[in-house]
């Protein structure tokens, strides 16, 4: 009896075809939050006290604005009420101040939400998107208020005829509106790219690894490795014969070792003395 040359096949145990072991698997369920420290209603009360924040700084917009943007000039003659200066730009320069206030309040705001919660998330980041929308409208409220009155008619009765006045703060670009979180996303994001926390680097493992899994090895090479060297029986040893040397025809035998016979004469035909 002898090996068998080709063992049985054995599926591999990297085989990327298999069906996972049951088990519960280490990236759902209460297991991979547990790890990866998620807890969904801190994030939400997080998110929550941002966008309640960012949005009661609009108060603070609201007043800059008011106290920044250029005046628009009106005068009466007690019939009508008119423009000053009809080729003023100040109604212009008022949007661009609320404009300019709003990128910066976007800016400080991102800065201030990144160093309060590095890590970032949904709930965070959704509350600075949302109060910076929020606080953009009520600083357009609160200058509003804050500003002239808008009874344009009883303000020109009460300042008298040809004495001059100033409007009521408007905003005539709504657009303006978006500046504060715009900025603050954008620079939000871009500190987290760079400052925020790393996420740890996946091990891998090194090494070949079969795709479809282990070849067979060839044939030959692998009888020749497995294949025991043949062996005879015990048995009772027998003693070495030694067969003798036959010269053939064709072997030369060895110079002068041998005479060469005489040649035999025909009988008869002997010599006469």
């Amino acid at each position: 009896m002898t090996a068998p040359l080709t063992p049985p096949h054995q599926p591999p145990h990297d085989d990327p075809w298999q069906s996972p072991s049951p088990g519960p698997s280490p990236y759902s369920g209460d297991g991979a939050e547990r790890e990866s420290g998620f807890d969904l209603g801190a994030e939400l009360r997080q998110g929550v006290v941002v966008l309640v924040a960012v949005a009661l700084a609009g108060l603070a917009l609201g007043a800059l604005w008011m106290w920044l943007a250029p005046r628009v000039p009106l005068v009466s003659d007690d019939t009508a009420v008119f423009l000053k200066d009809t080729e003023g730009e100040e109604a212009i320069a008022a949007d661009g101040t609320f404009l300019l206030l709003g990128l910066a309040f976007g800016v400080l705001c991102a800065v201030l939400v990144f160093l309060f919660r590095r890590r970032g998330g949904i709930a965070v980041v959704a509350g600075l998107a949302l109060g910076g929308v929020l606080g953009g409208v009520l600083a357009w409220k609160f200058g509003v208020w804050l500003g002239p009155t808008s009874d344009v008619v009883a303000h020109a009765r009460a300042v008298g005829k040809g004495v001059t006045f100033d409007a009521p703060l408007e905003l005539n670009a709504k657009g303006v509106l978006l500046a504060w979180p715009v900025a603050a996303m954008v620079v939000h994001l871009a500190l987290t790219a760079l400052f925020g926390p790393r996420d740890p680097e996946p091990e891998w493992e090194w090494g070949p690894a079969p795709l479809y899994g282990t070849p067979p090895a060839p044939q030959g090479s692998h009888a020749a490795q497995e294949s025991p060297a043949p062996h005879s029986s015990p048995g009772p040893s027998q003693p070495h014969v030694s067969q003798p040397h036959e010269s053939g025809p064709h072997e030369s035998q060895p110079h002068g070792s041998e005479t060469a016979a005489a040649p035999r004469r025909p009988a008869g035909d002997e010599p006469r003395g």
